[in-house]
């Protein structure tokens, strides 16, 4: 499972010209699942996300999580975050799950992270063709990464 993390002002999705849904101060998560990925990692992922500590504390320092200072979090599907890119131009995405995987394990990630939020969780719709709105706080943008946990 591999999650791009970026701390934003606001962000939203559109589908078909339509607005799907919207969060202010908090996090757009770009999740990409793969076969091998289990509850393990859901899990994994879920807990490092909410307590990553890249929120300012009142001296300025990234020193809160999304948690402590009440963020919003939306969730989009990003099958791409595995594109393999070694051979060619054209990326291959083989190891990007196919959705009898990965819708169960996408819907598992936004339940999982709802809980321990303790808030819903806005997203995307998994394989729609979405318009990602976002401003960028910072920049923040950090990559995690299940079977490469740096």
């Amino acid at each position: 499972m591999r999650c791009v993390i970026q701390r934003v002002t606001h962000s939203s999705v559109h589908i078909d010209g339509r607005e799907h849904s919207r969060i202010g101060p908090g996090l757009l998560i770009l999740a990409g699942f793969e076969d091998a990925d289990t509850h393990d990692d859901i899990q994994w992922m879920a807990q490092k996300i909410v307590s990553l500590r890249i929120f300012a504390d009142s001296e300025g320092v990234m020193n809160l999580s999304v948690r402590e200072v009440n963020g919003n979090v939306m969730i989009v599907s990003q099958f791409t975050l595995h594109a393999a890119t070694k051979k060619g131009n054209r990326p291959s995405y083989i190891r990007a799950a196919k959705p009898p995987v990965a819708v169960p394990l996408y819907e598992e990630f936004k339940t999982t992270l709802s809980g321990l939020l303790e808030k819903p969780v806005a997203s995307g719709i998994f394989g729609a063709d979405m318009k990602v709105e976002l401003l960028n706080d910072g920049p923040v943008t950090i990559l995690i990464d299940t079977k490469n946990k740096e």
